[in-house]
Formats: structure tokens, C-alpha cells, sequence
């Protein structure tokens, strides 16, 4: 699930969700929700986690196990 990935690439770089929040400038419970699989995330937040962390989207959207960017 894409929430999995989001939770277990911030755990692999140290970082709260406090941290990964003021990242995409909202609050921590609105990520906290994301992670959990309480709200959707919209696409343009699914593209600045994906920038956060370098990898792509459709890693994070389990399309790939391949977390490198095509380019």
C-alpha cells in the first residue's frame, strides 16, 4: 500500500512526521492521516513526497519495486 511506503521511507531516513509535514508546508496530523489511510493525498502532494525522498511516484504507488527515477 502506498501508505506503508510513505511511513517506511521517512522511518528509513530518520525523520518525523513532524519533519516530513513542514516539508510539504501542512500539518502533522494532515500527514499522520495520510500515512494511516485516513485522507487521499492529492497528486500534486504524491509528487513532493516522491521529490522529498528521490524516488519515484509509481514506487510509491506500488507500480514498481524500483524506487529509482526514470528518466
Amino acid at each position: 500500500m502506498i501508505f506503508k511506503r510513505i511511513k517506511d521511507l521517512r522511518e528509513d531516513n530518520d525523520l518525523t512526521q513532524q519533519a516530513v509535514a513542514d516539508k510539504l508546508y501542512i500539518n502533522r496530523r494532515t500527514y499522520s492521516a495520510y500515512e494511516n489511510g485516513v485522507n487521499s493525498m492529492t497528486p500534486e502532494t504524491l509528487i513532493r513526497i516522491a521529490d522529498i525522498y528521490g524516488v519515484s511516484v509509481d514506487y510509491l504507488l506500488n507500480r514498481t519495486d524500483n524506487p529509482s527515477i526514470n528518466k
